[in-house]
């Protein structure tokens, strides 16, 4: 059965990839991105099944506005995949205020605004899935991505408290963690900050651990997605790639033995 699907930075990526995917096999999809322009190609071959929107999702009235259009134009939203998002590279020192902010803007604060623009329509419904698109590096924090890892930390923890409050409505969510791949993210999706050289050697060392197969093909994700969708018990947890759980694995295996050498400590400062 057909469903409709609202997704946010469809001009690109993953986010175009993903709606035209869904849009081949007969899915209505309300695609939204800065510039209409780049949706072009999609309205021309796939016409009344796509409705193309206009969306910065920093502006909070806009993204409720088009959540509504969106409901007026389909009747129903079945699913909203929050994509929009990009990678700010540079260490912790090097970031300006203001590239800390717009990166959290946009990251975590454009996905809550749809994210609770979606809700009401969703608990009308009855029924709803919320995918998020996290990263590995909202599980994983890594140098040299200081304010992206913490964007996606805190969009891991906002949508794990909202799959509690929200399941009574009969509404689903999901974090969708990838691990690298070969978009266009790290390059005309990114930012970078003004580097400083005394980090020289931390990014030299960074991008010795990365190899080209690191990177997976982004279309190979695309029968995963939809499978996602097409799930009536969909996971929390949905790791792109096949170096994100052994990345994970890592982490958690080094965070257990912090906790088991110190528990004992832990435990005395509770103090009865």
């Amino acid at each position: 059965m057909a469903k409709t699907i609202f997704i946010t930075g469809a001009s690109r990526g993953f986010g175009k990839l993903w709606a035209e995917a869904l849009l081949q096999r007969g899915d209505k999809v309300i695609a939204t991105a800065r510039d209409l322009r780049a949706l072009d190609d999609l309205v021309s071959q796939y016409g009344d099944n796509i409705l193309p929107l206009q969306l910065d999702v920093n502006d909070r009235a806009a993204g409720f506005a088009a959540v509504a259009k969106a409901k007026q134009h389909f009747g129903s939203i079945d699913v909203l995949i929050n994509n929009a998002g990009y990678g700010l590279f540079g260490a912790i020192e090097e970031t300006t205020e203001q590239e800390a902010r717009e990166q959290m803007e946009t990251n975590f604060f454009g996905l809550l605004w749809l994210t609770q623009a979606i809700l009401p329509v969703m608990r009308e419904q009855g029924h709803g899935h919320i995918v998020q698109l996290s990263s590995i590096l909202g599980l994983v924090a890594t140098p040299v991505l200081g304010l992206y890892n913490a964007s996606k930390f805190a969009v891991e923890g906002l949508s794990q408290t909202l799959a509690a409050e929200v399941k009574d409505f009969g509404i689903q969510v999901t974090l969708i963690e990838p691990n690298g791949f070969a978009t266009d993210w790290g390059a005309a999706s990114s930012a970078h900050t003004a580097t400083m050289p005394e980090y020289d050697g931390v990014r030299t060392a960074m991008q010795a651990r990365i190899t080209d197969d690191f990177f997976g093909v982004p279309k190979a994700t695309t029968d995963v997605v939809l499978k996602l969708i097409d799930s009536k018990k969909p996971p929390l947890h949905l790791f792109l790639g096949k170096y994100a759980y052994p990345m994970i694995k890592q982490t958690y295996e080094g965070r257990y033995a912090d906790w088991d050498n110190w528990k004992e400590a832990s435990a005395a400062a509770h103090g009865k």
